[in-house]
């Protein structure tokens, strides 16, 4: 089963994407930058799902030094944010997110995204 790192401090929707997600795909959650990174290197996940806006070390950042280990560069990022505007995707993408998807999740659009980077 592939496994998906969900990187959110929000339990409502940490546990929204958990309900989605967990019949399809092993779960690993963390809930800022700090433990996202240490997770990553425990489990080396076939998916993140990397909110931005995270306490200690944002989601940004955590992206950047994720894409920089060797080890875990090849792991694919989708940016997940409450900021809809084109800057905050730029900046997502500019830090290493592979994808980008605006909150309230669109399931229809993060289904076909997590396919389209791990298949069905």
């Amino acid at each position: 089963m592939k496994s998906i790192l969900i990187v959110e401090d929000v339990e409502l929707n940490r546990d929204l994407l958990v309900q989605l997600l967990e019949d399809s795909y092993q779960l690993v959650l963390a809930a800022d930058g700090v433990t996202a990174l240490e997770r990553a290197a425990e489990v080396k996940p076939d998916l993140i799902l990397m909110d931005l806006s995270l306490p200690r070390m944002d989601g940004w950042e955590a992206t950047r030094i994720l894409k920089a280990d060797a080890a875990l560069s090849h792991i694919p990022v989708i940016a997940l944010s409450a900021h809809a505007m084109r800057s905050h995707e730029a900046r997502a993408r500019a830090s290493g997110c592979d994808d980008f998807l605006t909150k309230p999740i669109d399931e229809t659009l993060l289904f076909k995204k997590i396919a389209s980077y791990l298949g069905n």
